[in-house]
């Protein structure tokens, strides 16, 4: 039976990044807020992804936790687009980052430019999750299997799209890492969005390519079903990164939706 959106819960979370084997610096950037959760992914030479992923971080998570009210979908979109301009201007275009994950949103826009003094009740929040680059955000599926609700900017999704590629390919080719987006960086970068019920029971995973594109799908969704506590999983899915190599800055954030018992 299809699980359904509850109106009281609570969120569990788990968080970490590693620089991982071989990068001197890490330039991810974890953003955790009160509602918003993700990762950045840095790039450019100089330290300036290392600048660029800080940035997003900062500027989103400052931007969603000082709304005096649970912002709507409209609001996280435009809170990636400053960050995606304070970025360019920083740094002038030589580095820029990802950024994925999702946030606690409002379904009713009048509510949120009314009641600038209180949350929005829970009843009327949905999930956004939002998405630019390659890294990536999962939900756990009921039957244990890793579902990817984002869909990476990159050279290779884009062949896998035209039917070039298998995603078996795609997963080895050489220009895998090679992305199409990413802010602070070329044009101006749109982020990806959808919106989703909370649902109690559900866990979602969202990670940097360092995770996914050094450990299998099926391992990361075994990890997720063996350990309860998100800290827990997060930390073994670095630890398994880092003994497949661990070629790339590594970033986990493991978000856990529980019915809130108190409610009953």
């Amino acid at each position: 039976m299809p699980r359904e959106a509850v109106t009281s819960f609570t969120l569990r979370v788990g968080a970490r990044s590693d620089r991982g084997l071989v990068r001197p610096l890490n330039e991810d950037s974890l953003l955790l807020g009160d509602g918003i959760f993700g990762v950045c992914d840095g790039m450019g030479g100089h330290e300036a992804g290392e600048v660029a992923s800080r940035m997003c971080a900062q500027i989103v998570k400052e931007a969603y936790d000082d709304a005096a009210h649970r912002p709507t979908t409209a609001l996280v979109a435009s809170y990636l687009r400053s960050a995606d301009d304070a970025i360019r201007t920083a740094i002038h275009a030589r580095g820029g980052t990802t950024v994925s994950g999702l946030a606690l949103v409002t379904t009713d826009a009048e509510t949120a430019a009314t009641e600038a003094d209180s949350m929005a009740s829970e009843a009327d929040l949905q999930w956004c999750v939002f998405n630019v680059g390659d890294s990536r955000t999962y939900k756990v599926a009921s039957n244990g299997a890793l579902a990817q609700i984002t869909r990476d900017h990159s050279q290779v999704q884009e062949l896998v799209a035209l039917g070039q590629l298998t995603q078996e390919q795609a997963a080895v080719h050489p220009r895998r890492h090679v992305i199409t987006r990413a802010l602070g960086a070329g044009d101006a970068a749109e982020a990806d969005l959808w919106n989703l019920p909370v649902v109690a029971g559900e866990r979602f995973l969202v990670c940097s390519d360092g995770l996914s594109g050094e450990v299998h799908e099926e391992t990361i969704a075994e990890v997720l079903s063996q350990h309860a506590d998100p800290q827990q999983a997060a930390d073994r899915l670095i630890l398994l990164a880092i003994e497949s190599g661990g070629r790339d800055n590594i970033s986990v954030v493991v978000v856990d939706v529980l019915e809130d018992s108190t409610a009953h």
